[in-house]
This record gives structure tokens, sequence and C-alpha cells, in this order.
């Protein structure tokens, strides 16, 4: 068995060679592979298998969806040698399956991580990890007790341009943090999950006993099913969908554990589609000192601003400058604070009278000699991934890089819980109007 992996960025940025790849897939013989199902074949079950297929020594050998259309689309895409199913349990008594991928509805996260793992599987999780906050600590107790490797499925961790900012921000060069803002922005049908519903929906057709779980039992809906997402029995709204990906790049670059006093406000504004969640949300949330950064304060927001459908900003705003991450590049600009006592220009000093504002600027050039009263120029700099590089091929390699090797993954049971979290509180602050007061290290309502 081959020792490790080559990253695809290294493909992208020219340090390996085609024959390099090559070797390394050859490395791989059938009794290497780590032979993978995916549970969920809907928009991300079908991403993750599209992106799990190109990681050298990985098979795909079964697939599982409570549709039939998306069994039977499973089978076109990926070879008819798939084993199909709906049952997610007749995967996990697969001796043969090494690692499950769960992309199913959030409500059913919790129950099939934790079995998979129990069953001897490693799990790579959709986002958010749980839709409740109070199933994260036994998923993340299967995790220790089992051993099994679980990543959570927020790409970006993995990716250069958290790298990067993530390097930036240790390095200090935007001084003391004092505020963060990001936003996503999903002005679309598609953005705002109004999913395509097949026409051939039934019960014949979809085994809606099984999706119900323990949700709240009611009659067969085919909007409900094909889009979950609008409703709070099955998913986690914007906030679990949207703010968890912010909040995995925050922690992630800052090395923050949470926040520890949440504030959400918002409304169905556009979406007047009969569901129970709001298509605009705005969130506020403390986070307390910790080793790696000071308090701050951060701002997280989902509306419809881009036309395009979609776009995401990360701004980590401090006392020297401010880290920018804007889609696949990352932007540092300094303006370091003027913490001198201001005098000339917009400044109380104009009120004085003459004769005081000559004595002033007299005291004020004896003691600060040599500072000038001014703001340094701006310093910027810039970084963009290699064009083709995939941070969700980055996030799958580092999953299965662990699973050869023993090693924890970027995204653990623990981070995913302390990303999932401050989303799955925010929800809590907007149906509740209330502020929630969180403890971020021990993962409590306090």
């Amino acid at each position: 068995m081959a020792a490790s992996f080559i990253p695809k960025q290294a493909y992208a940025e020219g340090k390996v060679t085609t024959l390099d790849y090559e070797r390394q897939v050859k490395k791989y013989g059938p009794n290497d592979k780590i032979r993978v199902a995916c549970i969920g074949m809907g928009i991300m079950g079908f991403n993750n298998c599209r992106t799990t297929v190109q990681v050298p020594g990985v098979e795909l050998v079964a697939t599982c969806d409570l549709y039939q259309g998306r069994l039977d689309r499973s089978k076109e895409v990926f070879g008819n040698h798939l084993f199909t199913t709906r049952s997610f349990r007749e995967i996990l008594i697969r001796k043969d399956i090494d690692a499950v991928i769960v992309a199913t509805s959030d409500h059913w996260h919790d129950h099939i991580c934790i079995a998979a793992m129990q069953a001897g599987k490693a799990v790579y999780c959709e986002k958010p990890m749980v839709q409740h906050l109070d199933e994260g600590k036994a998923v993340i107790e299967a995790q220790r007790s089992s051993g099994k490797v679980l990543q959570v499925g927020s790409q970006g961790v993995s990716g250069l341009t958290q790298k990067k900012a993530k390097e930036l921000f240790a390095s200090g060069i935007i001084g003391q943090l004092v505020s963060a803002e990001a936003w996503n922005d999903r002005q679309s049908s598609n953005g705002a999950w109004q999913y395509s519903i097949p026409t051939d929906a039934s019960p014949k057709t979809v085994d809606w006993d099984n999706f119900i779980g323990d949700a709240p039992k009611m009659p067969f809906d085919s909007t409900r099913f094909f889009r979950w997402r609008n409703y709070r029995d099955y998913g986690t709204g914007i906030a679990g969908d949207l703010f968890v990906h912010l909040f995995s790049g925050i922690h992630n670059i800052t090395g923050s554990a949470g926040p520890e006093r949440i504030y959400a406000s918002g409304g169905t504004r556009y979406w007047k589609d009969g569901r129970d969640v709001p298509d605009l949300m705005q969130a506020i949330f403390d986070y307390p000192e910790a080793k790696t950064h000071p308090a701050f304060n951060l701002q997280l927001r989902v509306n419809f601003e881009s036309g395009d459908g979609g776009g995401q900003k990360t701004r980590l705003v401090g006392t020297d400058g401010v880290i920018e991450l804007r889609g696949n590049s990352v932007v540092m600009t300094r303006h370091k604070l003027d913490t001198l006592p201001s005098y000339g220009g917009w400044d109380s000093f104009d009120t004085f009278s003459t004769a005081q504002q000559k004595e002033y600027e007299a005291w004020f050039k004896a003691k600060y000699p040599s500072l000038p009263p001014t703001i340094q120029e701006p310093a910027e700099l810039a970084f963009k991934v290699p064009e083709g590089y995939d941070d969700h091929y980055d996030h799958h390699f580092n999953f299965y890089d662990c699973i050869r090797n023993g090693k924890t993954p970027v995204e653990d049971a623990v981070f995913g819980m302390r990303a999932a979290a401050p989303s799955l509180a925010a929800n809590l602050s907007y149906f509740e109007n209330k502020v929630v007061k969180w403890d971020p290290v021990g993962m409590l309502i306090k």
C-alpha cells in the first residue's frame, strides 16, 4: 500500500507530472483500494461521488437513496456494477465497504453517522454535521469510541485560499483581530432550494416513510421530499446550509472554538412558497478571547444581492489591516491605525484660538518628534489559486489520506460541531426571538 497520495493541487501548480499521477494510480492494487458507498444521492451526493472517484486508490461500489430514479441515475453515471438500495442499513452490514459518504437530509445525519462508525466505517458527512444542538455530543463520542475517521463536508477548510488566509492571520500582519464579517448571496431559484421535482414522484418511487424518520408523521408530499431544505422538520435553513460554511472558514483561519453570544434576525422576504424557514437572515456573534485571538465580533448575512445566483466573501478586520477572501483569491490590505492624538484637518484643533493652535502644535512636535501624525499608506498583498484548482477534491483527498495513514482529518466531529452549533443557535435565536448564550469549548447552551 502506498504511503500517501499526491494532492491534486500539485498537478495544478505544475509540481508533478501526469507520469507521477499514473505511477501513483498503479501503486494501488485491488486489495489496496478504499471501497466507498454514498448514502443520499441528491445534488451533493452526486457531486461527492464525482469527486471521490477521481482520488487514486478509491472505488465507488454502492449507492443508497429513497427515490428510485436517483438509484437508476447513479448506475447510468458510475456504472452498472454498483450495488443500489433504498436502505442504508444494507450498506452498513457489508464487510467490503470501508467508508460511507452521508449526503442525506439533515435530520438523518447523526443517526447514519453514528450507525456507520459503530459498524466500522469511516464517514464523510455533509454539513451541518447535526440538525439539533443536542445531537453533537453523541456523534463526537461515536467517533472517539470507534476510532474511525469522520470528515465534515465544508470543503473550504482544505482549500488553498483558507490555507493562505490562515498563514497571513497567524503572521500577525493585520495586528489584533477586531471584527469579522461574512456573507452569501443566493439570488436564484436554485440558490433558494427550488429544486426540480420529477414527474414520476409518488409513494411507489419514493420511500416516504423512511424519509420521515423521527420527523412528524404526515402523508406523502413530493415538495417536502425534493425541497426538504425549506422545512424545519428535515433541514436547518439558511444557517445550517450557508452559515456553517462561513463558520468553518473563520474557525479554521483564526483557531477559534466559536462564539459565546448569538442573536439573529430575518424573515421570509421573497420566496412565499410555503417554506417555514427564512430566506433572509442576519446574525451577530460575540467571540471571547482565546489563545489565538482577542475577543472580536462577527456579523453574518444571507441575502439577494448577487445576480448570478451565488457569491461569498469573508473579511477579517484587524488593527493593522484586513484579510479578505473573495472566491478563489485572498487579498490582504494594510491600514495601520493611527493612534496618535490628531490635529489639523477634521479635528477640534481648528476650533482653538490661533494662539492655542500654535501652542498645541509646538507641544505635539515636542512630544512626538519622530512620529508624524499621519496614517501609513496602504500596502496590498494578493493571492489567487491556480487555474483549475478544486478544493472539493482536496477535501476528499484529505479524508482518504487520513483513512490510509491514521491521521486526524482537518474537519473532524469536534470541529464539525463547533461550526454547526452557532448556526443552529442562530436558528434558535431567530425562531424564539432571544439572545442565545453558548459555551463554545464545552459545546453547551449556558
